[in-house]
């Protein structure tokens, strides 16, 4: 079954009130909101009571950002926006706090001596994504803080899997910019990394529940404006009572006592008594429902007792492996280590086996970055089979055609302003105009269909697993497009043969010619035995 978008749950709970969809987007992205918190404040108690807080707005304003958002939209940026406003309007409150009763700053952003490095970085990571665009924003929190693949980001953005993983590399490229010019000097591939395994922390245990529990006293109380008043006490935390207290001061110490507003203010006690009562009733009605929800939760993570012995055992191995920890040398514990490590292992394998495979190679992967690398091996967790190899060796086929078709439409862009909106007609005269000279044995499998664009001439068959695969890229000055009619009439034919040859790779298109059987499949056959013979 498709699982449901963050938009679609969004809407279930806005329009319906539906509890357990709202449980779902806390239990889905409370990680994400607490782990933003903490890096802008660093006290988990308080990150706790952020996230909290963030939920509670979602409830609110459910119905008005639902209507913004589309069917498949992520709201992993939104969440994380709002953390982030919320850390600095209490950050900004806390100095003023401290400042008034005279305490210290210094330990305010007081940073751990482990991991000096990340500790640098966290400090000053959501201001500097906070200069990105709104997109741009989006596409990292989604890579690296929710770790989806490209095609799930896509999704979301409204983009194709190409478009989505090209936005990522330009925003980490902007985001690594940011960085530098705070004094954190790093890679695009460092940063990936850094992201990707230290961005988001496990949030407080029962912190989901939490959230639930007062979300749902949030909905509830929202039926009328007197119970609004009332929900906003409840879900009260620490933070919000430490705000409310401060409002209050100010207002007390600037208008309460004016005598020109005694007269309204003598009415206004009238008023807000009559209302008293009533307050107190459902105040107290709120606190039992409360009362009743937390005895629930608690109840569901209470053992029974036949499950007590096996608690036990397992209490024993936890202590065991605790045990065993603490002779770890702290950087074998690093997760930041480790992460490098696996990736670079993969990378080395990868052009290994490529070294071993120079069949499979195309002139384009000159053009590939080490960020290019390290995408190809950051969706396969594991090279092992021939599948592995056959799926990272075709993010990296994807990733140089991408590096290409961007370049000629970089120089198709720079010929049109320096010859006053003319267009090339062939390589010789587009050639001064790339940005990095390209080699001839690149430019040899492209030609010129009109000015200004340009298409690749017979490629390879080779489908999803490795085998032979045909298309056609065709790029022009505000377009880049791929033709692939021949596998789609062939689908049936290349199943077959996968079948009958225990899934063993083609080697030459003619090996189909017995598994064909319509016209259709003998004429697109026909076209791709033509040329592939013209290669």
């Amino acid at each position: 079954m498709k699982t449901r978008s963050d938009a679609e749950l969004l809407g279930e709970y806005a329009e319906n009130g539906v509890e357990p969809a709202f449980a779902e987007l806390v239990a889905r992205h409370t990680n994400l909101v607490y782990s933003a918190a903490l890096r802008q404040v660093n006290s988990p108690d308080v990150a706790a009571e952020i996230a909290q807080r963030v939920f509670i707005g979602l409830a609110q304003g459910a119905q008005g950002l639902c209507r913004r958002l589309a069917m498949d939209a992520s709201l992993a940026g939104w969440l994380c926006r709002s953390a982030r406003n919320v850390s600095l309007n209490y950050r900004r409150d806390e100095f003023r706090r401290r400042s008034r009763e005279g305490l210290a700053m210094e330990n305010f952003d007081a940073t751990s001596a482990t991991d000096p490095e990340w500790e640098r970085m966290r400090s000053v990571l959501d201001d500097a994504m906070s200069e990105l665009d709104e997109s741009d924003y989006d596409a990292i929190v989604m890579r690296f803080f929710r770790n989806q693949d490209f095609r799930s980001v896509g999704l979301s953005l409204g983009v194709t899997d190409d478009t989505a993983q090209k936005r990522v590399a330009r925003a980490i490229e902007k985001l690594r910019g940011h960085l530098s010019r705070r004094g954190i000097p790093t890679t695009a591939a460092a940063l990936s990394i850094v992201l990707a395994a230290k961005a988001v922390e496990a949030a407080p245990a029962g912190l989901t529940a939490s959230i639930c529990a007062a979300a749902a006293l949030v909905q509830s109380a929202a039926k009328t404006s007197t119970a609004i008043a009332v929900s906003k006490s409840i879900a009260m935390t620490t933070l919000q009572k430490a705000l409310v207290a401060a409002a209050l001061a100010t207002a007390v110490g600037t208008g309460v006592y004016e005598g020109r507003r005694a007269s309204i203010l003598e009415k206004q006690t009238a008023a807000l008594a009559s209302e008293h009562d009533s307050l107190t009733k459902q105040l107290q009605d709120a606190r039992e429902e409360a009362s009743r929800r937390v005895a629930a939760v608690q109840r569901q993570t209470v053992p029974a007792s036949n499950q007590l012995p096996e608690i036990m055992k397992l209490r024993a191995q936890v202590t065991a492996l605790r045990d065993q920890l603490a002779i770890v040398k702290p950087s074998d514990q690093d997760p930041t280590t480790g992460a490098v490590n696996s990736w670079l292992e993969r990378v080395q394998k990868l052009k290994q086996r490529m070294a071993q495979r120079p069949d499979r190679e195309i002139p384009e992967f000159h053009l590939l970055t080490d960020q290019d690398w390290l995408d190809a091996v950051r969706d396969v967790k594991q090279l092992e089979t021939d599948a592995d190899y056959d799926k990272a060796w075709g993010a990296l086929r994807s990733a140089a055609k991408r590096e290409f078709s961007s370049s000629v439409q970089d120089a198709l862009h720079a010929y049109s302003r320096a010859n006053n909106g003319g267009l090339p007609g062939d390589f010789a005269q587009l050639q001064p105009y790339f940005a990095k000279t390209l080699d001839d044995s690149i430019l040899q499998g492209y030609e010129f269909s009109q000015p200004g664009t340009v298409v690749s001439k017979a490629g390879s068959l080779i489908d999803q697993n490795g085998n032979y695969y045909w298309s056609q890229l065709k790029i022009g000055p505000d377009s880049i497009s791929s033709s692939d009619n021949t596998e789609d009439a062939l689908h049936q034919a290349i199943q077959s043969y996968l079948a009958a040859n225990n899934g063993q790779s083609l080697t030459d298109p003619a090996q189909l010619l017995p598994y064909v059987t319509t016209p259709v499949e003998k004429a697109a056959l026909q076209k791709l035995i033509q040329d592939d013979g013209g290669r």
